[in-house]
Formats: C-alpha cells, structure tokens, sequence
C-alpha cells in the first residue's frame, strides 16, 4: 500500500516556514502561477527551491513553461540542475506533447507530475506512463459545475486498477471538509495552501485537554 503525501501549495517562503518542518508534510508544490505571485523571477527558483528543501521538504514541485515536447525537456534539465535524484518532481500539463516529454523523462527516472487532470482518461494515462502523481484541480473542477468528488473518486479507480504507483495528487483544495473527502476516496496524495495546516492540525478540544493534563502534571 502506497503511503500518503501531503504537500503545501505555495512559492512563499514566509508562508511555507510557518508549517515547516513538520513530519506531516512531505513536500512543496509551485508552478509558474504561484512563483509570480510571490515574486519569483525564473533565475531565482533554484535557490527557492534549495531553501524549501532546507526548511524540511523532501519533494518540491516543478512546472515546466514550454508546450512542446523538446521545450519542456528543456525546461525539465534546467530545473533539475544541481539537485539530487528525487529532489525535484517535474510538473507537466496532461496535454499530448506533455505526454510526450513526461513519458521521456520517466523512462530516465525522473518523477513527473502530470498536473491540470480534468478526465479520467488523463488520469489513465499518468498511470500506464508511470507518472509519479496525476493531479487533478478540486475547486476548479466545482468551478465549472462538474461533480468534482465523483470524478476524483472515478480516477482513483482507474489508477487502484491499473496497479501503478501512481498517486493522484488532488490540489485546490479550499476547506477542511474537502480534504477529509478526499481521504474517504482514498486518494494517494493532496497539495494544500498553508493557510489550511492549522485548520487539519490544531484542534480546540486537544488543546484545552493538554491544558488540563499539564496543569495536573505540575501538581
């Protein structure tokens, strides 16, 4: 049985400190949409990237910026420059030509993440090319009037079926109560924004009952 991964969606390093280092969390996501909002210009992502690992990551999630199959080769080699197998997870969007380049560079040992899955059969796809996650967008998909749980639930079939180690990696996630149905579907990995960590792991009834058993503790 596959173990589950929990990532923080996030470029912002002030952000992502807040969580870590945590043993909960197994990595970081970013894409080129996240790194602009924090400020992030291209020639400073390696070093981003170096000061997540730091702070704890074991993973880091990386999009490539071309939509042809040589350009996002290119991309992928840049980015994994001077990082240690495994370091860097190369983000693909589940287009044809990202097919292509993803299924090049898991054949190299390159863990991919096909992300923007919106069809099961996209999702199909990551698994028969070993893609390491498939990551499909939970609030967009409720955005655009789809039964986002139902279709997740769906490509968490295939995926179980196929035997793949492949993990969906389900991110727009915008609550508590999204998250915990996203564990009910068994679901092998989730990417949450920073702001929902002390949502799932700081409880009012846990700490009140610490309270009450330090306070007795002291005597």
């Amino acid at each position: 049985m596959k173990s589950f991964h929990l990532y923080l969606d996030s470029a912002d390093l002030e952000e992502v400190r807040q969580c870590l280092p945590h043993p909960v969390v197994h990595g970081v996501t970013t894409n080129p949409t996240l790194l602009k909002r924090a400020g992030v210009r291209p020639a400073e992502r390696s070093r981003l990237f170096e000061q997540l690992l730091r702070f704890g990551a074991k993973q880091v999630q990386a999009q490539v910026s071309s939509s042809d199959a040589d350009g996002m080769l290119r991309d992928a080699q840049a980015l994994l420059q001077g990082f240690d197998v495994g370091q860097i997870v190369i983000k693909i969007p589940a287009t044809r030509e990202g097919l292509r380049a993803g299924a090049t560079l898991t054949t190299e040992g390159v863990p991919v993440t096909f992300t923007a899955v919106y069809a099961q059969e996209q999702a199909h796809f990551a698994a028969q090319l070993d893609a390491a996650y498939a990551a499909p967008y939970l609030g967009r998909l409720e955005d655009a009037g789809i039964d986002g749980l139902a279709l997740i639930r769906q490509m968490q079939g295939l995926i179980e079926r196929s035997n793949a180690q492949t993990r969906l990696l389900v991110a727009s996630i915008r609550s508590r109560a999204a998250y915990l149905a996203l564990l009910e579907i068994g679901v092998g990995a989730i990417t949450i924004p920073p702001r929902l960590f002390p949502e799932l792991l700081d409880h009012d009834a846990t700490q009140e009952a610490e309270k009450v058993f330090l306070a007795d503790a002291a005597g």
